[in-house]
Protein backbone atom coordinates (compact mmCIF):
# COMPACT_ATOMS: atom_id res chain seq x y z
CA UNK A 1 0.00 0.00 0.00
CA UNK A 2 1.22 3.40 -0.75
CA UNK A 3 1.34 5.72 1.61
CA UNK A 4 0.65 9.44 1.39
CA UNK A 5 2.93 12.21 1.06
CA UNK A 6 6.87 11.90 0.69
CA UNK A 7 7.65 8.74 -1.42
CA UNK A 8 9.59 6.58 1.06
CA UNK A 9 11.91 5.51 -1.93
CA UNK A 10 14.27 8.39 -3.09
CA UNK A 11 16.54 6.20 -5.93
CA UNK A 12 20.28 7.87 -6.81
CA UNK A 13 20.34 12.05 -7.51
CA UNK A 14 22.11 13.43 -10.11
CA UNK A 15 23.18 16.69 -8.65
CA UNK A 16 24.89 14.47 -5.52
CA UNK A 17 26.63 12.03 -8.07
CA UNK A 18 28.19 15.39 -9.91
CA UNK A 19 29.51 16.44 -6.80
CA UNK A 20 31.16 13.38 -5.79
CA UNK A 21 33.09 13.67 -9.03
CA UNK A 22 33.88 16.80 -8.58
CA UNK A 23 35.53 16.37 -4.93
CA UNK A 24 37.26 13.31 -6.33
CA UNK A 25 38.63 14.78 -9.27
CA UNK A 26 40.34 17.98 -6.90
CA UNK A 27 41.63 15.52 -4.50
CA UNK A 28 43.30 13.80 -7.74
CA UNK A 29 44.63 17.18 -8.55
CA UNK A 30 46.30 18.19 -5.48
CA UNK A 31 47.93 14.81 -4.86
CA UNK A 32 48.84 15.04 -8.60
CA UNK A 33 50.20 18.82 -7.85
CA UNK A 34 52.49 17.83 -4.47
CA UNK A 35 54.32 15.15 -5.84
CA UNK A 36 55.01 17.64 -9.20
CA UNK A 37 56.09 19.81 -6.28
CA UNK A 38 58.41 17.34 -5.29
CA UNK A 39 59.63 16.09 -8.28
CA UNK A 40 60.31 19.22 -10.14
CA UNK A 41 62.40 20.65 -6.84
CA UNK A 42 65.35 19.84 -8.65
CA UNK A 43 64.71 21.73 -11.82
CA UNK A 44 63.57 24.66 -9.87
CA UNK A 45 66.31 27.67 -10.26
CA UNK A 46 66.90 30.62 -8.91
CA UNK A 47 68.42 33.59 -10.73
CA UNK A 48 68.71 37.33 -10.29
CA UNK A 49 65.30 37.91 -12.16
CA UNK A 50 63.24 35.10 -9.40
CA UNK A 51 63.14 31.20 -9.77
CA UNK A 52 63.02 29.49 -13.14
CA UNK A 53 61.95 25.91 -14.10
CA UNK A 54 64.79 24.78 -16.19
CA UNK A 55 64.00 21.34 -17.79
CA UNK A 56 66.42 19.41 -19.58
CA UNK A 57 64.10 17.85 -22.37
CA UNK A 58 63.32 21.39 -23.33
CA UNK A 59 66.72 21.59 -24.19
CA UNK A 60 67.82 24.77 -21.60
CA UNK A 61 69.48 23.17 -19.24
CA UNK A 62 73.08 24.95 -19.24
CA UNK A 63 71.10 28.70 -18.84
CA UNK A 64 73.73 30.73 -17.12
CA UNK A 65 72.31 31.72 -13.47
CA UNK A 66 75.76 34.78 -13.38
CA UNK A 67 74.07 38.05 -12.27
CA UNK A 68 76.96 39.30 -13.93
CA UNK A 69 76.40 37.24 -17.07
CA UNK A 70 73.00 38.34 -17.19
CA UNK A 71 73.98 42.02 -17.03
CA UNK A 72 76.62 41.64 -20.02
CA UNK A 73 73.87 40.42 -22.91
CA UNK A 74 71.95 43.33 -22.18
CA UNK A 75 72.40 46.21 -24.74
CA UNK A 76 75.14 48.42 -23.82
CA UNK A 77 73.54 51.93 -23.08
CA UNK A 78 76.50 53.65 -23.91
CA UNK A 79 77.07 54.64 -27.67
CA UNK A 80 79.69 52.18 -29.88
CA UNK A 81 83.09 54.04 -30.62
CA UNK A 82 84.44 53.70 -34.47
CA UNK A 83 88.10 53.93 -34.50
CA UNK A 84 89.75 54.64 -37.98
CA UNK A 85 92.53 52.96 -38.57
CA UNK A 86 95.93 55.54 -38.70
CA UNK A 87 96.97 55.59 -42.49
CA UNK A 88 101.08 55.09 -42.02
CA UNK A 89 102.70 58.22 -43.72
CA UNK A 90 105.85 56.78 -45.49
CA UNK A 91 109.23 58.27 -44.30
CA UNK A 92 111.30 59.25 -46.96
CA UNK A 93 114.78 59.07 -47.50
CA UNK A 94 116.74 62.22 -48.73
CA UNK A 95 120.38 60.68 -48.77
CA UNK A 96 123.75 63.05 -50.00
CA UNK A 97 126.92 61.45 -50.60
CA UNK A 98 128.95 63.78 -48.19
CA UNK A 99 133.28 63.20 -48.72
CA UNK A 100 134.96 61.27 -46.18
CA UNK A 101 136.22 63.73 -44.32
CA UNK A 102 132.40 64.56 -43.06
CA UNK A 103 132.76 61.39 -40.99
CA UNK A 104 135.49 62.99 -38.82
CA UNK A 105 135.55 66.74 -39.02
CA UNK A 106 132.31 67.30 -37.33
CA UNK A 107 130.83 68.60 -40.40
CA UNK A 108 127.94 65.65 -41.47
CA UNK A 109 124.90 67.68 -39.82
CA UNK A 110 125.87 71.10 -41.24
CA UNK A 111 126.40 69.83 -44.85
CA UNK A 112 123.37 67.39 -44.55
CA UNK A 113 120.81 70.85 -43.63
CA UNK A 114 122.42 72.86 -46.31
CA UNK A 115 121.34 69.82 -48.89
CA UNK A 116 118.11 69.56 -47.60
CA UNK A 117 118.91 65.87 -46.67
CA UNK A 118 118.03 63.33 -44.00
CA UNK A 119 120.50 60.99 -44.39
CA UNK A 120 124.54 61.00 -45.73
CA UNK A 121 126.13 58.22 -47.56
CA UNK A 122 129.67 57.88 -46.73
CA UNK A 123 131.63 56.24 -49.74
CA UNK A 124 133.29 53.40 -47.65
CA UNK A 125 134.63 51.48 -50.46
CA UNK A 126 135.32 53.33 -53.19
CA UNK A 127 135.21 52.68 -56.90
CA UNK A 128 139.28 52.29 -56.73
CA UNK A 129 138.82 50.12 -54.09
CA UNK A 130 140.28 52.33 -51.07
CA UNK A 131 138.46 51.93 -48.13
CA UNK A 132 137.27 54.60 -45.91
CA UNK A 133 138.11 53.09 -42.02
CA UNK A 134 140.60 50.52 -41.23
CA UNK A 135 139.82 46.28 -42.27
CA UNK A 136 140.54 43.55 -40.50
CA UNK A 137 139.87 41.33 -43.93
CA UNK A 138 143.11 39.97 -45.25
CA UNK A 139 142.27 40.61 -48.91
CA UNK A 140 142.30 43.96 -47.08
CA UNK A 141 145.44 43.98 -46.01
CA UNK A 142 147.14 42.85 -48.77
CA UNK A 143 145.32 45.06 -51.11
CA UNK A 144 146.62 48.46 -48.98
CA UNK A 145 142.99 48.92 -48.99
CA UNK A 146 142.69 49.97 -45.26
CA UNK A 147 142.34 53.79 -44.51
CA UNK A 148 145.80 55.35 -42.93
CA UNK A 149 144.03 56.65 -39.66
CA UNK A 150 144.29 53.94 -37.14
CA UNK A 151 141.50 55.81 -35.19
CA UNK A 152 138.97 56.13 -37.49
CA UNK A 153 137.19 52.89 -36.62
CA UNK A 154 136.17 54.89 -32.82
CA UNK A 155 135.19 58.29 -34.71
CA UNK A 156 133.35 56.67 -37.51
CA UNK A 157 131.43 54.76 -34.59
CA UNK A 158 130.92 57.50 -32.35
CA UNK A 159 129.11 59.45 -35.48
CA UNK A 160 127.12 56.49 -36.60
CA UNK A 161 125.68 57.05 -32.73
CA UNK A 162 124.60 60.33 -33.10
CA UNK A 163 120.97 60.83 -32.29
CA UNK A 164 119.47 61.65 -35.66
CA UNK A 165 122.13 60.87 -38.14
CA UNK A 166 121.17 58.12 -40.43
CA UNK A 167 124.56 56.89 -42.52
CA UNK A 168 124.96 54.95 -45.09
CA UNK A 169 127.84 53.11 -46.22
CA UNK A 170 128.53 52.78 -50.02
CA UNK A 171 130.13 49.80 -51.46
CA UNK A 172 131.15 49.56 -54.66
CA UNK A 173 131.50 45.81 -55.50
CA UNK A 174 133.28 44.45 -58.06
CA UNK A 175 134.64 47.80 -59.36
CA UNK A 176 138.31 47.57 -57.98
CA UNK A 177 141.58 48.52 -58.79
CA UNK A 178 143.29 47.85 -55.41
CA UNK A 179 142.05 44.26 -55.00
CA UNK A 180 143.02 43.85 -59.25
CA UNK A 181 146.30 44.99 -58.43
CA UNK A 182 147.04 42.68 -55.32
CA UNK A 183 145.63 39.20 -57.18
CA UNK A 184 145.36 39.17 -60.81
CA UNK A 185 143.83 35.72 -60.51
CA UNK A 186 140.55 37.69 -59.36
CA UNK A 187 140.10 39.90 -61.91
CA UNK A 188 137.96 39.85 -65.63
CA UNK A 189 140.56 39.20 -68.15
CA UNK A 190 140.85 39.94 -71.66
CA UNK A 191 141.27 37.55 -74.45
CA UNK A 192 145.09 39.00 -75.02
CA UNK A 193 145.60 38.39 -71.34
CA UNK A 194 145.31 41.51 -69.67
CA UNK A 195 143.06 43.11 -67.15
CA UNK A 196 140.18 44.33 -68.55
CA UNK A 197 139.38 47.96 -67.44
CA UNK A 198 136.50 50.09 -67.78
CA UNK A 199 135.62 53.15 -69.74
CA UNK A 200 136.76 55.03 -66.01
CA UNK A 201 140.26 53.02 -66.71
CA UNK A 202 139.23 50.95 -63.36
CA UNK A 203 139.66 47.20 -63.03
CA UNK A 204 137.23 44.69 -62.15
CA UNK A 205 137.20 41.63 -60.01
CA UNK A 206 134.81 38.94 -60.97
CA UNK A 207 132.22 38.12 -59.45
CA UNK A 208 132.17 34.54 -60.53
CA UNK A 209 135.29 34.19 -57.90
CA UNK A 210 134.11 33.04 -54.89
CA UNK A 211 137.07 34.48 -52.42
CA UNK A 212 136.04 37.86 -54.24
CA UNK A 213 132.18 37.34 -53.57
CA UNK A 214 133.67 36.69 -49.38
CA UNK A 215 135.54 39.76 -49.61
CA UNK A 216 133.26 41.90 -50.13
CA UNK A 217 130.34 40.07 -47.43
CA UNK A 218 133.56 40.87 -44.94
CA UNK A 219 133.49 44.26 -45.82
CA UNK A 220 129.74 44.69 -45.80
CA UNK A 221 129.91 42.70 -41.83
CA UNK A 222 132.80 45.02 -40.72
CA UNK A 223 130.84 48.53 -41.92
CA UNK A 224 127.40 46.92 -40.05
CA UNK A 225 129.70 46.65 -36.58
CA UNK A 226 130.93 49.96 -37.04
CA UNK A 227 127.12 51.24 -36.66
CA UNK A 228 125.97 52.25 -40.23
CA UNK A 229 122.16 51.83 -40.62
CA UNK A 230 122.24 50.91 -44.08
CA UNK A 231 124.76 49.31 -46.85
CA UNK A 232 124.31 50.23 -50.10
CA UNK A 233 125.90 47.84 -52.87
CA UNK A 234 126.77 49.71 -55.90
CA UNK A 235 128.47 48.26 -59.41
CA UNK A 236 127.05 44.56 -57.49
CA UNK A 237 127.07 42.81 -60.88
CA UNK A 238 129.30 42.27 -64.27
CA UNK A 239 129.81 44.68 -66.19
CA UNK A 240 127.57 46.44 -68.56
CA UNK A 241 129.78 49.57 -70.18
CA UNK A 242 133.28 49.66 -72.10
CA UNK A 243 134.38 46.96 -74.73
CA UNK A 244 132.43 44.08 -73.55
CA UNK A 245 134.04 41.87 -76.37
CA UNK A 246 137.56 42.13 -75.02
CA UNK A 247 136.60 40.21 -72.08
CA UNK A 248 137.78 36.83 -72.20
CA UNK A 249 134.89 33.99 -72.19
CA UNK A 250 135.07 30.82 -69.90
CA UNK A 251 134.20 30.04 -66.38
CA UNK A 252 135.42 33.19 -64.64
CA UNK A 253 132.94 34.93 -67.80
CA UNK A 254 129.97 32.87 -68.73
CA UNK A 255 127.04 34.73 -68.92
CA UNK A 256 124.52 31.69 -68.54
CA UNK A 257 125.33 32.07 -64.84
CA UNK A 258 125.11 35.54 -64.13
CA UNK A 259 121.62 35.84 -62.86
CA UNK A 260 122.65 32.78 -60.47
CA UNK A 261 125.72 34.24 -59.35
CA UNK A 262 124.48 37.70 -58.77
CA UNK A 263 121.48 36.80 -56.76
CA UNK A 264 123.55 34.37 -55.07
CA UNK A 265 126.14 36.95 -54.08
CA UNK A 266 122.98 39.34 -52.63
CA UNK A 267 121.44 35.98 -50.21
CA UNK A 268 125.10 35.68 -49.44
CA UNK A 269 125.33 39.59 -47.93
CA UNK A 270 121.82 39.52 -47.08
CA UNK A 271 122.68 36.44 -44.69
CA UNK A 272 125.97 37.55 -43.18
CA UNK A 273 124.36 40.53 -42.07
CA UNK A 274 120.70 38.97 -40.56
CA UNK A 275 121.95 39.29 -37.27
CA UNK A 276 122.84 43.39 -37.02
CA UNK A 277 120.40 46.04 -37.43
CA UNK A 278 121.36 47.42 -40.72
CA UNK A 279 119.76 47.29 -44.10
CA UNK A 280 120.86 46.72 -47.26
CA UNK A 281 120.57 48.52 -50.55
CA UNK A 282 121.22 47.45 -53.80
CA UNK A 283 121.91 50.06 -56.85
CA UNK A 284 120.29 49.09 -60.13
CA UNK A 285 119.52 50.43 -63.66
CA UNK A 286 116.69 51.62 -65.81
CA UNK A 287 117.03 48.08 -67.93
CA UNK A 288 116.61 45.81 -64.65
CA UNK A 289 113.67 47.69 -63.38
CA UNK A 290 111.90 48.21 -66.42
CA UNK A 291 112.53 44.38 -68.05
CA UNK A 292 113.05 42.51 -64.84
CA UNK A 293 116.54 41.53 -65.67
CA UNK A 294 119.94 42.50 -67.76
CA UNK A 295 121.82 40.18 -69.25
CA UNK A 296 125.17 42.26 -69.18
CA UNK A 297 124.94 42.87 -65.28
CA UNK A 298 123.06 39.76 -64.07
CA UNK A 299 121.03 41.54 -61.97
CA UNK A 300 117.23 40.53 -61.50
CA UNK A 301 114.33 42.36 -59.95
CA UNK A 302 113.38 38.89 -58.40
CA UNK A 303 117.04 38.63 -56.91
CA UNK A 304 116.87 42.14 -55.43
CA UNK A 305 113.08 41.69 -53.89
CA UNK A 306 114.18 38.92 -52.24
CA UNK A 307 117.35 39.94 -50.58
CA UNK A 308 117.17 44.17 -50.82
CA UNK A 309 115.35 45.99 -48.07
CA UNK A 310 115.35 48.57 -50.38
CA UNK A 311 116.09 49.30 -54.07
CA UNK A 312 117.97 52.48 -55.77
CA UNK A 313 117.45 53.05 -59.22
CA UNK A 314 118.09 56.00 -61.91
CA UNK A 315 115.34 58.60 -62.08
CA UNK A 316 112.68 57.32 -64.34
CA UNK A 317 113.10 58.78 -67.89
CA UNK A 318 110.93 57.58 -71.29
CA UNK A 319 111.17 53.94 -69.57
CA UNK A 320 109.40 53.26 -66.82
CA UNK A 321 110.55 50.70 -64.10
CA UNK A 322 107.19 48.57 -64.28
CA UNK A 323 108.82 45.35 -63.64
CA UNK A 324 110.26 46.64 -60.14
CA UNK A 325 107.74 48.53 -59.03
CA UNK A 326 105.33 45.74 -59.68
CA UNK A 327 107.06 43.07 -57.37
CA UNK A 328 108.26 45.83 -54.63
CA UNK A 329 105.56 45.70 -51.44
CA UNK A 330 103.34 48.62 -52.00
CA UNK A 331 102.84 48.93 -48.75
CA UNK A 332 106.42 50.20 -48.85
CA UNK A 333 107.12 52.91 -51.39
CA UNK A 334 110.20 54.90 -49.25
CA UNK A 335 112.49 51.83 -49.59
CA UNK A 336 112.37 52.63 -53.99
CA UNK A 337 114.87 55.18 -54.25
CA UNK A 338 115.61 57.17 -57.47
CA UNK A 339 119.12 58.43 -57.77
CA UNK A 340 118.66 62.44 -59.04
CA UNK A 341 121.23 65.00 -60.27
CA UNK A 342 119.63 67.45 -57.67
CA UNK A 343 117.51 67.63 -54.83
CA UNK A 344 114.32 65.91 -55.79
CA UNK A 345 110.89 66.05 -54.47
CA UNK A 346 109.70 65.79 -50.86
CA UNK A 347 107.17 63.32 -51.57
CA UNK A 348 109.46 60.07 -52.46
CA UNK A 349 112.91 58.77 -51.81
CA UNK A 350 115.91 60.20 -53.60
CA UNK A 351 119.73 59.86 -53.19
CA UNK A 352 122.32 62.26 -54.35
CA UNK A 353 124.82 60.46 -55.47
CA UNK A 354 127.55 63.80 -56.32
CA UNK A 355 129.37 64.80 -53.30
CA UNK A 356 127.90 67.96 -51.54
CA UNK A 357 130.97 69.51 -50.87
Amino acid sequence: MKSKGYDSYRGRSPVRSFLKFIIILLVAVLIVGAFAIVFMQRYLVYTADGPKLVLPFLGNSETNTSPSASASASPSSEPLAVVTPEVKKPEWLHAVLLPREALYDGSAHTKLTAAGANAAIFDMKADDGSLGYVSNVALAISAKASSGDPSVNAVIANLNKTEGMYTIARVSCFKDNLLSNADRSLNIMTNSGYRWTDPDNLKWSSPTNAAVRQYITDICVELAKLGFDEILLDNAGYPTQGNLGYIKKGDAYDKTVFPTVISGFYEQVAGALADYDVKLAILTDEETAATGVNALSGQTTEGITQNADQVWLPQPGQTEPAALISSWPKEKPEDIVFTVDSAGDDGQSWALLSSAS
